[in-house]
């Protein structure tokens, strides 16, 4: 890659369409992600910058997606409610993982590639 520091907009983004056209991209992975290290689907949206109501309609769809549940969570309010994935869950996030990071490693090359020709037009 070039000099250029990679922004979150920028690069590769990997979307997987399952068979009924459902899809896991990087926005659900991320909220996976975030639920593991607050447990707590409200928390874990605010951090990407999601509504309440957008991340638990996104826990939601997830936890239909599959054949069993991603996501489990306990109401009770504060300090006494709470969310964490499933077996499921961790395996589902797992994977769409080292997809992302397969995929990122495999086109190192001609991202490069773009970005040195994004570079020449910025110069112009």
């Amino acid at each position: 890659m070039t000099g250029r520091a990679k922004s979150p907009k920028q690069g590769l983004k990997l979307r997987f369409v399952l068979p009924d056209g459902s899809w896991l991209g990087p926005g659900k992975a991320d909220l996976l992600q975030g639920i593991v290290e607050t447990g707590s689907i409200s928390a874990a949206g605010r951090r990407l910058g999601m509504s309440y109501k957008r991340a638990w309609g996104l826990v939601e769809v997830l936890n239909t997606m599959f054949a069993a549940p991603l996501v489990a969570s306990s109401r009770g309010g504060a300090g006494h409610g709470g969310a964490e994935l499933t077996e499921t869950g961790q395996e589902v996030l797992r994977l769409f993982r080292a997809m992302q990071s397969h995929a990122e490693r495999a086109v190192e090359a001609e991202e490069a590639e773009l970005l040195r020709l994004f570079d020449m037009a910025d110069k112009k």
